[in-house]
C-alpha cells in the first residue's frame, strides 16, 4: 500500500440493487476521502450495470458480487487493501446462482480459512453480536449450544478491546419470554446461557445474564453494558435498527482482515432511482479506517 492515507476496497455488492450506487456515492464523499483511498470492487458504472436488471433476484448479478467479494478479500490478505467494506447482496439470488453461503460471514470465513467468526452490529448507541446469525428460527434452540454461546462470549471478549473497550461489559440476552423465567417458560437458558456464561466468568470475563431480552437492550442504550449478545438474528438487528438504522456498522469479528458493511439490504424496490442513501456505508468505511489504525 502506498501514501499517508490507507487504500480500502469497496465492494458494490449485488449489481441489482442500490450497492453500485451507495458504493460510487460513498467512495465521494468528503468524509471518506479525507481519511482513505476508496477503490471500488465490481461492476458499478453506467455500461457495467446495464448488463443486469434493476431490481430482480439474479444469478449473475450474484455471481459478480461473489467475484468482487474474492478480489478484494484476496487483495486484503496480500496486504493490497487495508480493509474490505462491503454493499449489500442478495442471499436469494446467491442460492439461485448456486452460492452455497448464506451471507458475507460465511463467505469470508472460508475465504479467510477461519471459522471462530461473528457478526457485530455498532453504533454509539448500542453494540450486538449475533450468537446464531443465519439460522431457521425453528432451529435457533438446537443450534445455539453451550459451546456455541461460549465460543461467541469469548470472541466478543478478545475484540472489543479493538474498538476502545479494554474491559467490555458482556451482556448476553435470553432465548425465551422473561429469559424462560427459571424454567417455567422454556429450559434453554438453564442448561445452555447459565452454565456457559459461569464458564466465562470463571474465565475472568466480565458477563451477565441471560436477561429477558425485552428489557436488556433499553438497558444496554442507557449506558449499562457495552455489548449484548443476542440470541438469534431478529432479536439482535430489530433494537439495532430502530435505535441506530442508517448509522449501524456491520462487522465480521475474528478475521484475519478487517472487514465493515452496512446495516441494510439490496433495497431492490429502489435500485437505480437515485434516492437511495449512503450513510451506513459511509460510516462502515470510517469505522474500518479507525479499525486499520488501531
Amino acid at each position: 500500500m502506498t501514501g499517508a492515507r490507507p487504500i480500502v476496497a469497496i465492494t458494490v455488492g449485488d449489481p441489482s440493487g442500490i450497492g453500485p450506487e451507495i458504493a460510487l456515492e460513498a467512495s465521494q464523499h468528503s468524509r471518506v476521502l479525507s481519511v482513505c483511498q476508496p477503490t471500488l470492487y465490481g461492476p458499478h458504472t453506467p455500461e457495467d450495470l446495464a448488463l443486469f436488471p434493476a431490481g430482480q433476484v439474479n444469478a449473475e448479478s450474484a455471481k459478480a458480487a461473489h467475484a468482487a467479494i474474492v478480489a478484494a478479500t484476496r487483495d486484503a490478505l496480500q496486504q493490497r487493501v487495508a480493509a474490505v467494506v462491503t454493499a449489500p447482496i442478495n442471499k436469494e439470488a446467491f442460492a439461485l446462482a448456486g452460492l452455497h453461503w448464506p451471507g458475507h460471514t460465511e463467505l469470508l470465513a472460508e475465504l479467510c480459512g477461519v471459522s471462530d467468526v461473528g457478526m457485530m452490529f455498532w453504533s454509539e448507541k448500542l453494540r450486538v453480536v449475533l450468537a446464531t446469525v443465519h439460522v431457521p428460527l425453528k432451529d435457533v434452540s438446537a443450534t445455539l449450544t453451550e459451546a456455541t454461546l461460549l465460543r461467541i462470549i469469548r470472541l466478543t471478549a478478545r475484540s472489543l478491546p479493538k474498538f476502545g473497550i479494554a474491559r467490555p461489559r458482556i451482556a448476553v440476552a435470553g432465548l425465551n419470554p422473561h429469559a424462560g423465567e427459571h424454567g417455567v417458560i422454556g429450559d434453554e437458558e438453564l442448561r445452555t446461557f447459565v452454565p456457559a456464561i459461569a464458564k466465562a466468568v470463571a474465565e475472568g470475563i466480565e458477563v451477565t445474564g441471560p436477561y429477558p431480552a425485552d428489557t436488556l437492550f433499553v438497558r444496554a442504550v442507557r449506558g449499562e453494558f457495552d455489548v449484548v449478545i443476542a440470541a438469534y438474528h431478529d432479536q439482535g438487528l430489530v433494537p439495532v435498527k430502530l435505535a441506530a438504522f442508517g448509522h449501524a456498522v456491520n462487522v465480521t469479528l475474528g478475521l484475519p482482515i478487517i472487514r465493515t458493511s452496512v446495516d441494510h439490504g439490496t433495497a431492490f424496490d429502489i435500485a437505480r432511482q437515485g434516492t437511495a442513501d449512503e450513510g451506513s456505508l459511509v460510516e462502515a468505511i470510517l469505522l474500518a479506517v479507525k479499525l486499520a489504525g488501531a
